[in-house]
């Protein structure tokens, strides 16, 4: 609690449902949420939750990433841009990637 309560900027990637609230944050710290945890409803649905409970979090960060909808599409684009470029470097085709 000691490290995240004053670091600046917090990543969590732990896997536990909304392990990290508000009261282990630094004021203004920007979080990213990388977890992405299925966790049953009242109503005996699912629902995706990260591992940062975004409630708590969210006055307390200076900017934080919701979970679903967060780093998902920029992971999504990475992994096409990382396949396209392995192709043409294994096919032997030049193209200008940025």
């Amino acid at each position: 609690d000691a490290k995240l309560g004053n670091a600046d900027v917090v990543i969590a990637a732990i896997g536990v449902p909304e392990f990290v609230d508000g009261s282990m944050l630094k004021e203004g710290a920007t979080v990213i949420d990388v977890g992405v945890n299925r966790v049953e409803t009242d109503g005996g649905g699912s629902t995706l939750v990260g591992d940062v409970d975004f409630e708590s979090a969210r006055d307390v960060a200076g900017a934080i990433t919701p979970v679903p909808g967060g780093v998902g599409p920029m992971t999504r684009a990475m992994l096409l841009y990382n396949t396209v470029k392995a192709a043409s470097q294994q096919h032997g085709v030049e193209i200008d990637l940025p």
